[in-house]
């Protein structure tokens, strides 16, 4: 049930979703993998929300350079974990939401225990080793993973269903998953795309609308302009598994 004081706090959205779509939003529980330019926007309103349970897992400290996209930390928090700073500014924002915070590097070795736990998992990471990674552990547990990038002006987002779609790996055969340069990005294109994830968790966990399966859209800030792509699923060693 909802306690009066939730009633008040998400009294905006209700009239939207109904009582039910609130109770959906608090029992879901999302994963989300980087807590950076995109990791600070899908946390924020997916706590602010009313989201039940959120796991964030980032390996990284505040620094600097993060300022400038990164809308959790500010000058003070440079050195510490992000996964710690955003825990304790998060939770009060939403006390309601149960944050765990996780200070580690994703890899194969660790992730399915997380994946396993939750309904969806949020890529808001930045960079393609880590991505795919978290992308078989998704397809082997059969978990919705909402993907989004960026790069200067510009950013992509789609829905990956296992079984239904193609998986990471297929659509992004061609990149160069050891490549370790930095994003170099327009701060406040994170914060689109990662709002754009957050509406493909919202219609997932909701069940409404029409999310991103099998389409992937190209965001193109410099126009204000958005392509949505159709896509098919290729053979790979990713999906056969």
């Amino acid at each position: 049930m909802l306690s009066p004081e939730e009633l008040e706090r998400y009294s905006r959205q209700i009239p939207v979703i109904g009582v039910e779509g609130q109770l959906r939003l608090k029992n879901s529980s999302i994963l989300v993998a980087g807590a950076g330019g995109l990791g600070s926007v899908v946390l924020y309103y997916l706590v602010a929300m009313g989201v039940g349970k959120i796991i964030v897992i980032d390996e990284g400290l505040v620094e600097l350079s993060n300022l400038q996209r990164q809308i959790l930390y500010t000058v003070d928090d440079i050195g510490k974990p992000k996964v710690t700073v955003a825990y304790h500014r998060l939770k009060r924002l939403n006390p309601n939401v149960e944050i765990t915070p996780i200070h580690a590097r994703i890899t194969e070795d660790i992730i399915d225990d997380y994946v396993r736990s939750v309904d969806v998992v949020v890529d808001a990471l930045d960079n393609w080793e880590t991505r795919f990674s978290l992308d078989k552990a998704c397809w082997r547990l059969g978990k919705p993973l909402v993907h989004a990038g960026v790069g200067e002006f510009y950013g992509q987002v789609t829905t990956i269903i296992p079984g239904k779609t193609p998986c990471l790996r297929c659509l992004f055969q061609g990149v160069d998953k050891t490549e370790k340069k930095p994003v170099i990005v327009m701060g406040h294109v994170p914060g689109l795309l990662g709002l754009l994830e957050v509406n493909e968790v919202v219609k997932i966990i909701l069940g409404v609308g029409e999310p991103l399966i099998n389409k992937l859209a190209l965001f193109n800030a410099k126009t204000n302009s958005m392509e949505i792509v159709e896509i098919k699923k290729f053979e790979c060693q990713v999906c056969q598994e």
